[in-house]
C-alpha cells in the first residue's frame, strides 16, 4: 500500500508511520519537520501547509490512502483539493470534541455535532470542536462517506504524550513531592477518564487503510470512573504513601486547574462534561478492528518515558504547589 500521511513526525502520525513501515507499507510523511523526522524508512517531503504549492511534489502521485490529522479546515480543504484525485480512501484523525452534547453516557457516531467552523483557521482553542467538525464535513464532501473514514478520538496517551495528560499520574506517585509519600487527588465521585494508546490508534488507522474501512467511530478506549483511573496509575507506580483526596470547589478555590496545563490536576473535569465524554459507544471501531491494550500497559510505558524528569510533560502540580496545597488540605 501506498499510504501518504499529513504529518508524520510528531506523536499520532509518527506512530502511525512507525505502525505502517513495520507492516511492510511504502510510507511518505508530509510535514514541515522543523522540530523531529519520520521514522526510518519513510520518505520526508518537506512541505508547510499553509503555504502555496505546500502538495506540490506529491500530488501527481497515485495514493492507496491518505491520513491526516490537521485541526486547521483551511488545510484540511487545500490537501482535499490538491490530492482527492489522486487517493483511493482518506482516513481523518477527529475528535470527540465534535459532538455537542457530552452529557448522555453511551452515545453512538449519529449524536448531534457542533456547528462547523466557517473560518478557514481557528481564533482559539474554544473553537477546536468546530474546526474539527469543519474538517470532517471538507473530507466528506470530497470522498463521500463510502471512500472517507473519520476517527472520532477520545484522550490519546502513551509515550510521546507531551500534553501530560498520560504521565502526569503515574509519575506523581512514582515521586511523591512529601516526606511521607502523599499524593494529592480530585475526589469527583462521578468524573470520568478514558485513554487510547496512541500505538493502539495508530495500528487502527493502518488496519482500516488497509481494508478500505469506512464511515465515522468513536475511537476511544479504557472508559473508568476517574478514581479507577488513578488507582491504575498509582498500582502501577508502586506507591503506598498517603492518598489526600480534595473536592472540586476545593480545588477551584485553591485555584487547581481541570484536565491539563500549569498548576493543574490532570483529567479532573467538571460534572457537566460526563458521563458522556468518557463513555461514547465504541461497538462500531471494534467491530471494524480496534484492539485497545489495557490502561496499565499504557501507564507502565509512560512512566519509563517520563522516568529522567523533574517533572513530567507540560501538566500537573510542581512539588512546591503539592506540597503547598496537601499542608492545605491537612488544615
Amino acid at each position: 500500500m501506498r499510504l501518504l500521511i499529513l504529518g508524520g513526525t510528531n506523536f499520532v502520525g509518527r506512530a502511525t508511520a512507525t505502525d505502517a513501515l513495520a507492516r511492510g507499507h511504502d510510507v511518505t510523511c508530509l510535514a514541515r519537520g522543523t522540530r523531529d523526522t519520520p521514522p526510518a524508512g519513510a520518505r520526508h517531503v518537506v512541505a508547510d501547509r499553509t503555504a502555496k504549492g505546500a502538495y506540490d511534489e506529491v500530488a501527481g502521485e497515485r495514493w492507496d490512502a491518505v491520513i491526516d490529522v490537521a485541526t486547521q479546515p483551511g488545510q484540511v480543504r487545500s490537501a482535499l483539493a490538491a490530492l482527492a484525485g489522486s487517493t483511493g480512501h482518506w482516513l481523518y484523525v477527529s475528535t470527540m470534541s465534535v459532538y455537542a452534547d457530552h452529557s448522555v453516557a453511551g452515545a453512538d457516531e449519529t449524536a448531534e455535532l457542533l456547528e462547523p467552523l466557517a473560518a478557514d483557521e481557528m481564533g482559539s482553542m474554544e473553537q477546536y470542536g468546530n474546526a474539527k467538525v469543519a474538517c470532517e464535513e471538507a473530507v466528506t464532501a470530497a470522498f463521500g462517506s463510502d471512500r472517507s473514514l473519520l476517527a472520532r478520538a477520545g484522550l490519546i496517551g502513551g509515550p510521546g504524550d507531551l500534553s501530560g495528560r498520560t504521565g502526569y499520574w503515574p509519575w506523581r506517585f512514582a515521586h511523591p513531592a512529601t516526606d511521607d509519600g502523599s499524593v494529592l487527588v480530585p475526589a469527583v465521585p462521578e468524573a470520568g477518564a478514558a485513554l487510547i494508546d496512541v500505538r493502539d490508534l495508530a495500528a487502527w488507522l493502518v488496519h482500516s487503510a488497509e481494508a478500505g474501512t469506512t464511515g465515522a467511530f468513536n475511537v476511544v478506549a479504557n472508559a473508568a470512573p476517574l478514581s479507577e483511573h488513578l488507582a491504575t496509575a498509582r498500582a502501577v507506580a508502586g506507591h503506598t504513601g498517603p492518598v489526600v483526596e480534595v473536592g472540586p470547589d476545593w480545588l477551584e478555590e485553591h485555584e487547581v486547574a481541570q484536565w491539563y496545563g500549569p498548576r493543574s490536576l490532570p483529567l479532573w473535569v467538571g460534572p457537566e462534561d460526563n458521563p458522556g465524554l468518557a463513555s461514547r459507544s465504541t461497538e462500531r471501531a471494534l467491530a471494524a478492528g480496534l484492539s485497545p491494550r489495557p490502561l496499565a500497559e499504557t501507564l507502565a510505558d509512560v512512566l519509563v518515558w517520563e522516568a529522567d524528569r523533574d517533572q513530567p510533560h507540560g501538566a500537573g502540580l510542581t512539588d512546591d504547589e503539592e506540597r503547598e496545597l496537601i499542608a492545605a488540605a491537612g488544615e
